[in-house]
């Protein structure tokens, strides 16, 4: 099974790294961007089978190292 992984950092989170993406894209003429959140985004495959299994466990995985919980919301797509 297929796991794909978004984590974003949470609202009210200062993104530094988004607010250089932000001033390069104007430096290079893309002038209607307002505001710019950056995150990552982890693939993973797993032998589990279970969806139900497969999700509580990318969750595990999520919660004890993919995602800083106090700063980064994430989200899980399973195929």
């Amino acid at each position: 099974m297929k796991a794909k992984v978004h984590v974003t950092l949470k609202e009210g989170v200062l993104d530094p790294q988004g607010k250089a993406i932000r001033h390069a894209l104007g430096d290079l003429g893309f002038d209607g961007v307002d505001k710019v959140r950056q995150g990552k985004f982890i693939e993973l495959d797993i032998a589990e089978t279970d969806k139900d299994a497969a999700a509580a466990q990318v969750e595990d995985m999520c919660k004890k190292l993919l995602a800083n919980t106090v700063i980064e919301n994430y989200s899980i797509e399973l195929e």
